[in-house]
C-alpha cells in the first residue's frame, strides 16, 4: 500500500491534531503552540512520531523505522495520566483520519493498524513494567533509609 506524500502528510497533520486533542486544554495548548523541541519535548516527540508512523503505515511499513517512532510515543503516553486504552487510542484513531482524508479506509490498512496496535501494546506493557520496577526499587531504598 503506497499513497502520495501529500496524502500521507495530510493524514499525519490530522492524526496529530486528533492525538493532541486527547490532552486537557491547557496541556493541548502548550503541546501544540511551542515549536522549540527543547522547550516542548513532548509535543515534538508526538509530532515527529506520528508523522513517521503515518508515512510508514501508508508506505513501506518498515519495522526498523516504525519501532523507534512508536517506542518514543508509547513511552511518553505510558508515564502520562492516561488509562491504558486512552494511551493507545491514537492508533485506532488513524482509521477515521484516513477515511476523512481519502474518503475510504483501505482494507490492507486495517491489518497494518492492528499490527501497529499489537506492537504498541507490547511496548506499553514493557514501559509500565519498567515503571513498576523502578517504583519498587525506590520503595525498598526508602525503607532501607528509614530503618538504617
Amino acid at each position: 500500500m503506497s499513497v502520495s506524500a501529500a496524502i500521507a502528510e495530510n493524514v499525519a497533520e490530522r492524526w496529530i491534531e486528533r492525538t493532541l486533542a486527547s490532552y486537557p486544554a491547557e496541556v493541548h495548548s502548550l503541546l501544540n503552540s511551542e515549536r522549540d523541541p527543547f522547550r516542548n519535548p513532548a509535543g515534538h516527540a508526538i509530532k515527529q512520531s506520528l508523522t513517521t508512523l503515518a508515512r510508514e503505515l501508508l508506505g513501506e511499513m518498515d519495522e526498523k523505522v516504525i519501532g523507534p517512532a512508536l517506542d518514543a510515543l508509547v513511552r511518553l503516553r505510558a508515564v502520562q495520566d492516561f488509562r491504558p486504552s486512552d494511551a493507545l487510542r491514537f492508533i485506532f484513531d488513524l482509521r477515521d483520519v484516513v477515511a476523512e482524508v481519502t474518503g475510504e479506509g483501505p482494507q490492507d490498512l486495517e491489518c497494518r493498524i492492528d499490527e501497529l496496535a499489537l506492537m504498541a501494546f507490547d511496548q506499553y506493557m514493557a514501559c509500565r513494567d519498567q515503571i513498576a520496577g523502578l517504583r519498587k526499587k525506590e520503595l525498598r531504598f526508602r525503607m532501607q533509609q528509614a530503618t538504617g
